[in-house]
């Protein structure tokens, strides 16, 4: 048997050594997502490969429930974002709040400096809103006022149209 075949054998042994809490998370989804397996299985392979997702679907196939088990078994952050034509860009990442103690404009950070975010009807927000949140999945942060900040690890945009 030649190196190179002996590598291979190693290598898909520690793959499926390693692998196994990718068949736990899929099991456990299934207990609560029926019938979506592909879906499920896709979104999986997005967290892990730092990833984004748009779910196209007409109402009631369970995309929300979907991606809130995938949170909840992930055991990350999550936050939900109803996408409405009324939305700001601030709503989305936050703002600057004044302290009348300190004479300081302090930060408020939105709901997009969470790991697993729901932007739920995403095709219903003004430009400047979803261009926002194109900035923060393509760079991975946040400017508020003139301070940048990191978004959280793992980051995953999950965005919903009907």
């Amino acid at each position: 048997m030649s190196v190179l075949t002996q590598d291979i054998e190693s290598l898909n042994e520690r793959i499926r050594q390693e692998s196994g809490f990718v068949d736990e998370i899929l099991t456990e989804m299934g207990t609560v997502i029926v019938g979506q397996k592909s879906m499920t299985e896709r979104l999986l392979i997005a967290l892990l490969a730092d990833g984004h997702v748009l779910l196209e679907g007409v109402p009631g196939l369970a995309k929300t429930l979907t991606v809130s088990t995938l949170a909840a078994i992930s055991e990350v952050g999550f936050q939900r974002i109803q996408f409405t034509p009324d939305l700001l860009p601030a709503d989305l990442v936050g703002t600057l709040i004044y302290d009348q103690k300190t004479g300081d404009f302090l930060p408020k950070k939105g709901p997009i400096f969470s790991n697993l975010i729901l932007a739920d009807e995403i095709n219903r927000a003004p430009a400047k809103v979803q261009s926002a949140l194109l900035e923060a999945m393509q760079e991975r942060q946040v400017t508020i006022g003139e301070t940048t900040y990191p978004l959280e690890e793992p980051f995953l945009v999950l965005a919903t149209q009907n």
